[in-house]
């Protein structure tokens, strides 16, 4: 599959047909719209259609909008999106600029070496216990609580069966963990792959990246994607995704603090 039809495809299943557990999608003639159904969590919006001549216009009510619904909310942007200038535009109206994310992709060939990689010591979690371990994890490594995204991981892993999440565990401590939710028709979107820092470079990365992959081509889902960091893009680049684009998450505060 060629770049650009690999970004279309992403384009049409995640952005402008997705409609991820616990929100409600909104259409309109601009904008794909998700409003959170659980008021401790934030909407976005995923997908935009917009020009420089009505892009103030629009992105004023849709600040408008989530202001009626209380509700902070996040507008991704990726780096083809028009207009060009989208993120500066929503800078100027008081969204907060997340940091830069590379979009990775890779459909995955039947002979592909994750398919292969040694995954034996991954072990899959399946209980709340095991998930409250992955945001111990997670509040260890980055200083902030996790609390919102365990009780939205286990709620998701409860009523549907789109999600699964896996970790490494080290003289039964748990070292490094990742996730992974299904979505469309192709795609499954990985999450997480964190790390305790002194068990780094002991291919953990690699072997949860490859416990997700072979479940995601099991259940039908080949492409993976990823919203990568500046440390894991070369790790994903090594094991052959295609970089389409860069991505940044703008945050508006809107009618309602979570802090």
């Amino acid at each position: 599959m060629q770049k650009h039809e690999l970004k279309a495809l992403f384009d049409e299943e995640m952005r402008k047909n997705v409609t991820p557990p616990g929100f409600r999608r909104e259409e309109t003639d601009h904008v794909i719209r998700h409003v959170s159904v659980h008021q401790d969590e934030h909407g976005f919006i995923i997908f935009s259609n917009l020009t420089n001549a009505d892009a103030k216009k629009v992105i004023t009510g849709e600040k408008d909008r989530f202001a009626t619904l209380k509700q902070e909310f996040e507008w991704k942007v990726y780096s083809y999106d028009e207009p060009s200038n989208l993120v500066d535009l929503l800078e100027d109206e008081g969204f907060k600029k997340g940091e830069k994310e590379a979009l990775m992709v890779i459909p995955l060939s039947d002979d592909h070496f994750l398919l292969s990689h040694d995954t034996s010591h991954v072990k899959e979690i399946t209980d709340l216990e095991g998930i409250n371990a992955i945001m111990k994890l997670e509040e260890s490594i980055w200083n902030h609580s996790f609390a919102s995204l365990g009780e939205r991981l286990w709620r998701d892993f409860r009523n549907t069966n789109s999600l699964s999440l896996y970790g490494i565990y080290e003289a039964g401590e748990l070292v490094s963990a990742a996730w992974m939710y299904l979505e469309g028709e192709n795609f499954a979107s990985m999450w997480g792959g964190s790390t305790l820092p002194q068990h780094r470079k002991k291919g953990h990365y690699t072997a949860l990246l490859a416990a997700r992959a072979k479940k995601a081509k099991e259940m039908g889902h080949p492409i993976l994607m990823v919203d990568a960091s500046p440390m894991s893009e070369p790790i994903l680049q090594k094991c052959g995704f295609e970089r389409l684009g860069y991505s940044y998450g703008m945050l508006y505060p809107g009618g309602k603090s979570h802090d």
